[in-house]
């Protein structure tokens, strides 16, 4: 009599097709299948109740919602991998070498997965940016409007061209957004620097320059400038003195100058006047364009204006001009005369 295409043989009730036996498909395993398969759907339940009742309370406060569905999903992750480990490995022996196996093989295969997963964790600890914060990073400047596990995304903003490394480059030139969304990679934390312009101190330096002609008088200018500048940054010097104060406490830096000041240098063609000034870290552009505005009246008014490069011809060669022909221009006639 033929053997059955399919039983069960064994202890552990191992399947056998053809009397072929299958490794590992046996009804413990299929058992184990099956509870892996609820305790997912019932993990998945769970989060999704939480990440509910976490929006229900979190209210539109965007960063308390941001890091309460971080602490879910962290929590979500911590649970399914003690879940799924408890259900497949009974033995510690095979525990171990489970895991060996499997951390050797991501080592080798998902090395940029790993840094990346990697970096999610020492941005977190180092406090290197949060959601929100204005940073660059990977060769891209903009807002962090979102982090998990293996990417940072950035609302890209505008770069001056000369820092532009895109080709054929950003057509935004200010720090404005682009409208592009940008996917970084959480492993460039470890291979480049990242720059946060408003972790611990909300606030940055900004410089104009304005060149003045020399015959102008570059006194009322330099008062012209100064008072537009404090026109419209007095309240923003006044907000950052606390937390400069704050800042001084906990690094080591140097006293600040958090009000305006105009700095004088003489070149070849002009007089050139810098003016040096604190601003938040977003809406300078529009800043800067009332500040420039403003100037620019009150240097009209005082006739002052803007230097720009020239350039004076003091002397000019002897011409001679040798050949069989020239032309002779007599009343308003040309006539050719032969050498």
């Amino acid at each position: 009599m033929a053997a059955p295409l399919f039983q069960l043989v064994g202890n552990e009730h191992t399947v056998q097709i053809a009397g072929i036996r299958l490794l590992g498909v046996n009804a413990e395993n299929g058992r184990k299948l099956l509870f892996t398969v609820i305790f997912l759907i019932v993990l998945y339940l769970i989060n999704k109740l939480l990440r509910a009742i976490a929006g229900r309370f979190g209210g539109d406060r965007q960063r308390v919602a941001f890091w309460t569905r971080q602490g879910v999903s962290l929590l979500m992750f911590v649970f399914g991998l003690v879940g799924l480990v408890s259900i497949w490995f009974d033995n510690p022996t095979r525990l171990a070498t489970g895991v060996g196996l499997l951390g050797a093989g991501l080592a080798f295969a998902m090395q940029k997965v790993v840094t990346s997963f990697a970096g999610y964790f020492v941005i977190l600890r180092g406090k290197t940016f949060n959601v929100g914060d204005r940073i660059k990073m990977g060769g891209v400047r903009g807002d962090v409007i979102s982090l998990n596990f293996i990417q940072t995304v950035i609302m890209e903003m505008g770069e001056p061209p000369a820092e532009q490394e895109e080709d054929p480059g950003m057509w935004v030139q200010s720090r404005q957004y682009s409208g592009r969304i940008v996917t970084i990679s959480n492993s460039e934390i470890f291979e480049q620097p990242v720059y946060n312009y408003s972790r611990d101190f909300p606030y940055i330096w900004e410089e104009m320059h304005f060149p003045i002609s020399f015959k102008d008088d570059r006194r009322r200018a330099e008062e012209i400038i100064l008072k537009a500048v404090r026109d419209h940054t007095q309240d923003i010097a006044n907000m950052a003195q606390p937390e400069l104060e704050r800042l001084k406490e906990r690094f080591f830096i140097e006293e600040a100058d958090i009000h305006p000041r105009v700095f004088l240098r003489i070149t070849d063609n002009w007089v050139e006047l810098a003016v040096r000034f604190l601003c938040g870290t977003h809406k300078v552009r529009a800043l800067k364009d009332k500040i420039s505005r403003q100037i620019l009246d009150e240097l009209d008014a005082a006739k002052i204006g803007i230097a720009s490069s020239t350039y004076d011809v003091v002397g000019f060669p002897p011409i001679r001009v040798e050949g069989p022909v020239r032309i002779e221009a007599t009343n308003g006639q040309q006539t050719r005369v032969s050498s």
